[in-house]
């Protein structure tokens, strides 16, 4: 064999190898940006899973790991003891307890970054097949041919979900004396029934559905027995991007929530699966300084992409009513958003801003109230009426101050965005401009602002809401976690918006069926 021919064996062996290692990287999960570092590539996820998910969790798993060139590795037990191994030794990735008050806990300690809805399961009793001992009462618990087991209330959530139950009914004291054992899990005390060392144990229904040798009973007193799933991310995770993967995976209607269906749980509305997801912001200009750099972050940590369209709220309007729809819309006043009621039923108020007359540095001309927008030649700026709420509330601020036609008499220019108005300032196309106290901030060398006074509709507020139709729908929950929070306040505040915002609730709205 010639040179020639080695050459061209040693080419056509590379490019396999090539291909190969392109075929290998297609499987891994294709992140925001890549993943962060090697060791981010190649350490596997380590999830902290309560044992009544085991079930869901192992077939998940097992199709993630088939799908993605990753490792999972979950460590299972009762909730309460997953959280003292996590706390104790800093590590891991994910949280998956089996009810949320575990969850909560774990944010109390600062353990807990982003929480995302899975399921939920229902307090039952397990008995043998064919229940051989008649039990279908509380009461029947109580007879003397009965052995009741039950989880540890203070390591397993059906344990404790159950003793604070039946505490507020007053029917915990009996059911406590009667019951012949407490076992670790949930796992365990099903367990026992099937070997015959138990007659009947408190269990969730989903950790008995398919066992050929159990059936449940549902009792009246355990109705409220009932436990919402939610997966966290661990603050401390050394991959948050893969994690937040998994952890989209694991909730996403079309992947892990069809195996937690095929387990007997209720499962939440989870989102449309994507390896990247992308979703679409549409937010009033005056917003883009105080949320663009926080969005950009949250992009960063989750793997995701954000298209952000920035522009006056009529004009956005006017583009929703036409057929288009974001995913979310964070509008400059609750007027504008109220013109999308089908689409946004459920706004909440972020931030506020409120109205300032904007002059030239030193205020040359002594304007002191709107009153002096009347001066005779001032050239005065406006937000434009229908392309902004900045114009509308400018309107509505000269109409009850009794000089709407004096002022706009003086007006030259209406523009949709009040950073348009200071640009004119600045160049000395105008003299005064109305425009949002925001549009001033870190734009003092060159202009005062004059507040407003005794004009209560020169205060705009900025609400955010979801869209009822997006497929994204708890990726800009968590969107909004972001932009609600603590750190995210001290940007609005410094850009000079006043906060009205509370604390989000855990994991946002997790509907199950």
């Amino acid at each position: 064999m010639n040179r020639t021919s080695y050459a061209m064996i040693g080419s056509l062996v590379a490019i396999i190898g090539i291909v190969v290692l392109l075929l290998n990287s297609e499987r891994r999960p294709k992140l925001h940006g890549g993943l962060s570092s090697k060791k981010e590539a190649s350490s596997p996820l380590l999830v902290y899973c309560a044992a009544s998910n085991r079930n869901a969790m192992e077939a998940i798993r097992v199709d993630y790991e088939r799908e993605f060139d990753c490792t999972i590795q979950i460590q299972y037990g009762a909730s309460q003891t997953l959280l003292s191994s996590m706390e104790v030794s800093g590590t891991g990735d994910l949280f998956l307890p089996a009810d949320d008050s575990f969850l909560k806990l774990a944010l109390d300690k600062g353990l807990i970054a982003e929480a995302i809805p899975v399921a939920q399961m229902k307090g039952v009793l397990a008995v043998r097949k064919g229940n051989p001992k008649a039990i279908r009462q509380f009461d029947d618990l109580h007879r003397n041919d009965v052995r009741l087991v039950q989880a540890n209330p203070d390591a397993a959530a059906i344990g404790k979900v159950t003793r604070e139950t039946l505490l507020k009914s007053g029917k915990w004291d009996s059911l406590d004396k009667v019951t012949v054992g407490y076992r670790t899990t949930v796992n365990d005390a099903a367990g026992d029934v099937v070997v015959g060392a138990a007659d009947v144990a408190i269990v969730y229904d989903a950790v008995i559905h398919g066992n050929m040798e159990l059936e449940s009973v549902s009792i009246k007193e355990f109705d409220e027995i009932v436990s919402n799933i939610v997966i966290g991310v661990l603050a401390k995770s050394e991959q948050p991007q893969l994690a937040l993967h998994f952890a989209r995976y694991v909730t996403a209607r079309d992947r892990g929530l069809n195996r937690y269906r095929e387990n007997g749980f209720g499962v939440s509305e989870g989102d449309i699966w994507s390896e990247v997801p992308e979703i679409t912001l549409y937010a009033g200009s005056m917003l883009r300084p105080a949320i663009d750099r926080t969005i950009a972050e949250f992009e960063e940590r989750e793997g995701v992409r954000v298209h952000r369209v920035y522009n006056g709220c009529g004009i956005l309007v006017a583009q929703m009513k036409s057929g288009t729809h974001p995913d979310a819309y964070f509008a400059c006043d609750t007027e504008f958003m109220r013109a999308m009621p089908e689409l946004f039923p459920d706004p909440v108020d972020v931030s506020s801003n409120e109205l300032a007359i904007l002059v030239k540095k030193g205020n040359p001309h002594d304007i002191a109230s709107l009153r002096d927008l009347t001066k005779p030649n001032l050239r005065v700026g406006i937000g434009h009426e229908k392309q902004c709420a900045m114009g509308w509330l400018t309107q509505n601020t000269l109409r009850e101050s009794g000089i709407q036609k004096e002022v706009m008499s003086n007006v030259t220019v209406q523009t949709p965005s009040g950073d348009m108005l200071v640009n004119q300032l600045q160049a000395g196309s105008l003299d005064a401009a109305i425009a949002y106290l925001t549009n001033a901030a870190g734009k003092g060398d060159f202009v005062d602002a004059i507040q407003i006074e005794g004009i209560p509709c020169a205060i705009a507020t900025q609400p955010f809401a979801i869209a009822n139709d997006s497929k994204q729908a708890q990726i800009v929950q968590r969107l909004f976690n972001r932009l609600s929070s603590k750190e995210s306040k001290e940007t609005f505040i410094a850009e000079g918006f006043g906060w009205k915002a509370k604390e989000a609730s855990l994991g946002g709205k997790g509907k199950h069926d």
